[in-house]
Formats: structure tokens, C-alpha cells, sequence
């Protein structure tokens, strides 16, 4: 494998570290124990995943171990908070002393591939085809793939079940934005709160108005066009017309869960991965796929990490760096990742019939993943995070009431290609 000059890549890493902050907030600190540099045993490989809420003890913890004592190694491994990790493996790249192994978020890989950090998987002689196409493009840059997707996650509607019976509303009934709106209506008339999502500005903002923007028929690189405005329009109403709540604005994932938890809201827009407390939610849930404009699954933005293999001095690493990668992405391996995070969705068909043969619950799920989309798809890479904080702040505007949706999406697509160059 070739590797850039030590300027270029000093160069590149520092880029990448810079447009990074446009997408997470500030580092935080490692888990305690956790160490920036790999050990120098020719035998220990080194593995850096962003699960410090996994320990030691933890089931994650044993099957990596498991799969280093498969290739015939030991593996020390060190958690980090998300943001940290990716910041500390770009701090790793440019000294030099990269890790052999790196579970990044999907949107980080395009940064460190950027960066020439990552190998590819072709350089790394390991066969993508069987992947999801649609979750595998996440990890793709100019026609490469830089990892592989170890499983996904994505949005759908919640509902409380107890308040669309109350309100006459069927869920089966909600094909399109038309249906789901006279649903929230039919909400509001019997006195409970419709809808809550994250409109918070920040990436999770994005996040979650993505799958209105792209069931409208947005693109990323045409912030501005008129059916970008359509979905900004559409959430603008719902505030407007009291179908949704002020907090948006504020909300975080997190915070739009905990509103629906108070059993008061028919829908919240969410993700895979509350289904465990949807479950001993005080009431019956269900969800619902988020419709596109006309009718259809729109694409929701898929959520989840990428293994992914770090360019090394030494080549002769990679043999048994492979079969760790092999064996945590055999079909029962990502059903195993699948049910210890609660759940990921595998990202192959094989691993997709293998979970659900188990938890037949998932099917909505599998279907909102199978119509996912990578938001640094389309060879966004790096661009994404600046074309999101543009789409976020606008977002912000409309919503807040201090721009028109289309005034605020022409404002976001002009900084957005003056950001991106182009």
C-alpha cells in the first residue's frame, strides 16, 4: 500500500481535524485506562471502538477477544467517547502510531480516509459485495470503500398507541405526508400533543430533518431547491399550526424521547435505538416508517460504525488484522452486534434473516434500514458536515421564525458552497 508524504498527511490530518468540529462537539476525555498509543508487541493488536459503556466484563469486550484469539493474537482494547476517538485516531495518524483497528461512526470514515489514514478494503483483500449497498456507501470515497459497516441503526415515528385509538387514527393509514398530517390533526382535536422530533441545532438537527428532505426529493448539494423548501415548509407548519411543540428547537434526541415518555405526544420521530425503552414505556408503542412526500419509505439517514483497518508500517500486521475484521463480520457475528447494542441492524441479508429469525419484532426496522441512506453518501465525504451545519442553521431560522423557509435554505446553500468550494 502507498502511503502520502509525512507533510501531506500532517497536512490533510490537520484539515481533517478542523472540519471535524463542524460535526461533534468538543472532545471529551478517553475512557479511564485509555492510552493514545498502540503497544509495541508484535502480538498485541490494538483496537479503538467508542463503547466506554462496554467493560472489560462486558459481552462486547469478550467477543473482540474471542476474535483476536480466533486470528491467533491478543487484542488490547481502549473505549473512547465518539467524538474523542475520532480526534484521537487523526492525532494517531499524524504521529505515526496508528491503531490496527478502529470502529468509527460512518460519517468520521470519509474524515480519515480523506486524511489517508484508512486502507481500503480492496488494498486489504476483503470481498464488500455482500454488503448492503445502500449501508456499505457510507464508508465509500471517490469510488473506494474504507470499512465495513458492522451493522446500522436509522429513524422511524413512534406512536402511543393508547392516544391514535383514543383519536380514531389507524397507523396503517399513514402512506404519505397528506395522511400523516390529517393523523396529527386528528390528534390535536382530541386534546393531546401530535408530534415531537430533535430540531436542535447541531448534527442530530440534520439528522433527523433528513428523512423529510430527501422524501421531498432534496439533494445535499442544492440546499436551496424547491423541494428542499417543501420539507423545511412542512415542519414550519407543524409549529405553526400547533402540531408540534416549541422545544423542537432545543430538543435533542434524547430530550424528544423523554417528552414522549410522558405518554402526552401521539408521534415521536426516533431511532432503533429506543426500543428497548419503548418497550417498558407505561404505554403501548408502535412505529411507523416516515413517509415520503407522495407516498413511500422515505430514506432516513442511517446511524452505526464501521470497522475499519488503519494504515500500517508494517504490512506483515494486516494478515492477522483480516481475520479479526472476517470474524466480526460473519453473519452471527453482526447478529451478536446486532443484539448486544439493542439493537443494530445487521448489513447483510444473511445477517438480516439471521436476526430477525430471532427477534421477529425488527422487521419494521430491517425495512427503514433497507431504504437508509449514508448522509456522506453521493461522494460527499468530508463536505457533509459543512453542508449539514448550514442545513441545521436553517433549519433553526425557519423554525424560530426569523427567516422564511426558502430565504433561510438560499442563505444555507450559499454558505454551504462557499464552505465546500464550490
Amino acid at each position: 500500500m502507498t502511503r502520502p508524504s509525512f507533510s501531506a498527511r500532517a497536512a490533510a490530518f490537520g484539515t481533517a481535524l478542523l472540519s471535524l468540529a463542524a460535526l461533534t462537539a468538543c472532545a471529551s476525555a478517553p475512557a479511564p485506562g485509555a492510552s493514545a498509543a498502540p503497544a509495541a508487541d508484535a502480538n498485541t493488536y490494538t483496537w479503538w471502538d467508542p463503547y466506554p459503556q462496554h467493560d472489560a466484563s462486558s459481552a462486547w469486550a469478550k467477543r473482540v477477544d474471542t476474535c483476536g484469539q480466533q486470528a491467533g493474537v491478543t487484542i488490547k482494547r481502549t473505549a473512547y467517547d465518539t467524538t474523542a476517538l475520532t480526534n484521537q485516531a487523526l492525532l494517531a495518524g499524524q504521529e505515526g502510531n496508528a491503531p490496527d483497528v478502529i470502529l468509527l461512526d460512518n460519517p468520521a470514515v470519509s474524515t480519515l480516509a480523506d486524511a489517508g489514514m484508512l486502507a481500503t478494503m480492496d488494498e486489504f483483500g476483503l470481498d464488500t459485495a455482500r454488503f448492503d449497498k445502500n449501508l456499505i456507501a457510507a464508508g465509500e470515497l471517490d469510488g473506494k470503500t474504507y470499512g465495513i459497516p458492522i451493522g446500522a441503526n436509522t429513524l422511524a415515528l413512534y406512536y402511543n398507541k393508547k392516544i391514535l385509538d383514543a383519536a380514531g387514527v389507524d397507523p396503517a393509514s399513514i402512506k404519505d405526508w397528506a395522511s400523516l398530517g390529517a393523523a396529527l390533526k386528528k390528534v390535536k382535536a382530541a386534546g393531546k400533543k401530535p408530534i415531537t422530533f430533535a430540531a436542535i441545532g447541531t448534527e442530530e438537527g440534520s439528522f433527523q430533518f433528513l428523512p423529510w428532505f430527501w422524501g421531498a426529493g432534496g439533494k445535499l448539494t442544492e440546499l436551496d431547491s424547491p423541494q428542499a423548501a417543501e420539507a423545511l415548509g412542512l415542519w414550519n407548519s407543524w409549529l405553526k399550526d400547533g402540531l408540534a411543540p416549541n422545544s423542537v428547537l432545543s430538543n435533542s434526541q434524547n430530550t424528544t424521547w423523554e417528552e414522549f415518555l410522558t405518554g402526552e405526544f401521539g408521534f415521536a420521530e426516533n431511532g432503533t435505538w429506543q426500543i428497548n425503552s419503548a418497550a417498558k414505556a407505561g404505554f403501548p408503542t408502535g412505529i411507523v416508517q416516515i413517509p415520503a412526500k407522495d407516498g413511500g419509505v422515505a430514506p432516513t439517514p442511517t446511524g452505526g460504525e464501521f470497522i475499519t483497518v488503519p494504515v500500517q508500517k508494517d504490512a506483515k500486521r494486516y494478515t492477522a488484522t483480516k481475520k479479526i475484521v472476517e470474524c466480526m463480520t460473519t453473519p452471527e457475528g453482526l447478529v451478536e452486534t446486532g443484539t448486544t447494542f439493542a439493537y443494530y441492524i445487521p448489513s447483510t441479508a444473511e445477517g438480516q434473516q439471521a436476526i430477525l429469525a430471532k427477534e421477529p419484532s425488527l422487521k419494521p426496522w430491517v425495512e427503514a434500514v433497507r431504504s437508509a441512506k449514508g448522509r456522506t453518501s453521493d461522494n460527499l465525504g468530508t463536505k457533509y458536515p459543512k453542508i449539514s451545519e448550514a442545513l441545521w442553521t436553517a433549519v433553526q431560522k425557519a423554525l424560530s421564525g426569523s427567516a422564511a423557509p426558502a430565504d433561510a435554505l438560499k442563505d444555507a446553500q450559499a454558505k454551504a458552497a462557499q464552505a465546500v468550494g464550490g
